[in-house]
């Protein structure tokens, strides 16, 4: 038994080093691609749909850490995809490597310059949310982190306090909250209170409460660049399909429940680029375009628009994608990757429409603007 635990450990070490060595590799190559930078750094904040790893390193059922997540990538790095994440490809866009997860033991020293990614498999901007998974990092939690970052690892690369401030100042931060408050709180209610407390309204106003006193926070740490992406149409992921009895499209209630945040979050927008002096606050638009893409795939080049490429029973969506699970092979043609998260090739096109000069899905100027700020 103790020589099998040894192997295990070894074999463990042996491919958590070839892991780094080829994402190493696969950020060199994305970087030599890009232009030069429009930002000195990307700070990403959020939940599975931009971890791209950070989870791997938490005790957590919330893991993609196994084959056939990064199928397309090459290997399994953490992410919750076939390939490439929203931020992945924005990164590229503004001239930057892939972004390392600020828990991964080789994102120090001057790896970390141009920029973290915070983000957390199951992650709220409540505390109590996703914690049926076990471990993950809150958005209060990132914060805390980005706090260490920003007094602990960052200070001995800038000579001067102020030198620190302009760097913090020109870098982008993305902010992808609020899809597990819920479909991992809100919409369980034999595991969480939160829909026999609050109304729809009212529990979306609760968000946005906590989220705005976030915003602040990551303010008050040197954040002036901010872009608030608003939750995408939940009631059209394969996970909703799969609990509704009838064949009649997207679950409209749940999605019912997503505009009512998504109208608070462009008011949020409007309201903090008014109150925090130096802010610029851009919000991107991932509600219309995903829905779009549902409701006229061919338009984008997919043919299923409501099954997951990778996951089981009912549109794939009463058991998400499982280790060693063997995926559909024409994946550029799926819009949904598992039972939650979409496929590399939605996640380009969500890239495209906010991250490019001519991206016109974020209000009121795109990412790449805002980063030439």
């Amino acid at each position: 038994m103790e020589m099998e635990k040894a192997c295990l450990r070894a074999s463990a070490s042996f491919f958590s080093i070839l892991s780094i060595l080829l994402i190493m590799k696969v950020s060199v190559l994305a970087h030599g691609q890009a232009t030069a930078s429009l930002t000195p750094a990307m700070f990403i904040f959020g939940d599975s749909l931009i971890d791209n790893g950070n989870n791997n390193f938490l005790p957590t059922t919330a893991r993609a850490n196994y084959f056939p997540y990064g199928i397309d990538f090459g290997f399994p790095t953490g992410r919750f995809c076939n390939g490439l994440t929203v931020v992945d490809y924005g990164a590229r866009s503004l001239g930057l490597p892939l972004i390392p997860p600020f828990l991964s033991p080789h994102s120090k020293g001057r790896n970390i310059l141009t920029g973290l990614n915070y983000a957390s498999a199951a992650a709220g901007i409540l505390d109590e949310t996703g914690q049926h998974y076990g471990a993950r990092i809150s958005f209060n939690g990132q914060i805390s982190q980005f706090a260490i970052t920003t007094s602990q690892q960052l200070p001995p690369f800038f000579g001067t306090s102020s030198e620190l401030t302009n760097y913090l100042a020109k870098s982008v931060f993305l902010i992808n909250i609020g899809s597990n408050d819920y479909i991992n709180n809100y919409l369980l209610p034999r595991r969480y209170i939160s829909s026999h407390v609050y109304s729809a309204e009212t529990y979306a106003d609760l968000l946005i409460s906590n989220l705005s006193n976030q915003l602040s926070k990551l303010y008050r740490l040197g954040a002036r660049k901010m872009v608030l992406v608003g939750i995408a149409p939940l009631g059209c992921i394969p996970s909703q399909l799969s609990m509704v009895s009838s064949n009649n499209g997207c679950v409209e209630q749940v999605n019912n429940l997503v505009t009512l945040f998504n109208s608070r979050l462009i008011q949020l927008t409007s309201t903090l680029n008014a109150s925090l002096p130096g802010s610029f606050f851009v919000y991107q638009n991932t509600y219309d375009i995903f829905s779009n893409m549902v409701t006229d795939p061919s338009k984008y080049g997919f043919t299923v628009p409501n099954s997951a490429c990778c996951g089981n029973g009912r549109y794939g969506g009463d058991l998400t994608c499982l280790p060693l699970e063997q995926p559909c092979k024409n994946r550029d043609q799926y819009i949904f990757w598992d039972s939650f998260h979409p496929t590399q090739a939605v996640n380009a096109i969500i890239a495209e429409s906010c991250y490019t000069e001519s991206g016109t899905e974020c209000y009121p100027i795109s990412i790449y603007q805002l980063a030439q700020l």
